[in-house]
């Protein structure tokens, strides 16, 4: 009887162990096939965090909004497309052109800056 019982318990173990892999193993692979580094910058207390990036041609960055007042992510010299107004949480994203330096604010407090420095 024990015997059974150890038996089971070992199947629920290895199952656990296995699903926890899959799962760890599925997520790395989802990252994998996107091609590109996720980077991204905190909207939070009127500011951008962090205030210079440095990326990869290619890669995604990502704003999200965590203040309660929308904020716009909008490009110096219209290098890249600008966002709407983001509400708390909401997100925007682009991908990382050609290498370079991009300055960016926020339209409704233009006093909040950043830097994106692309590479090759």
């Amino acid at each position: 009887m024990t015997t059974l019982l150890h038996k089971i318990k070992m199947a629920a173990l290895i199952c656990g162990i296995s699903s926890f892999a899959f799962a760890v193993f599925a997520d790395d692979a989802g990252n994998a096939s996107a091609g590109s580094k996720v980077n991204k910058i905190e909207i939070k207390d009127f500011m951008f965090n962090p205030m210079k990036i440095t990326v990869k041609s290619g890669e995604k960055i990502t704003w999200i909004n965590r203040d309660e007042e929308p904020h716009t992510v909008v490009s110096v010299g219209k290098k890249f497309q600008r966002s709407s107004g983001l509400d708390t949480d909401q997100e925007y994203s682009i991908i990382a052109g050609a290498p370079g330096t991009y300055e960016y604010f926020c339209s409704v407090h233009p006093k909040m800056t950043g830097t994106i420095v692309v590479e090759k």
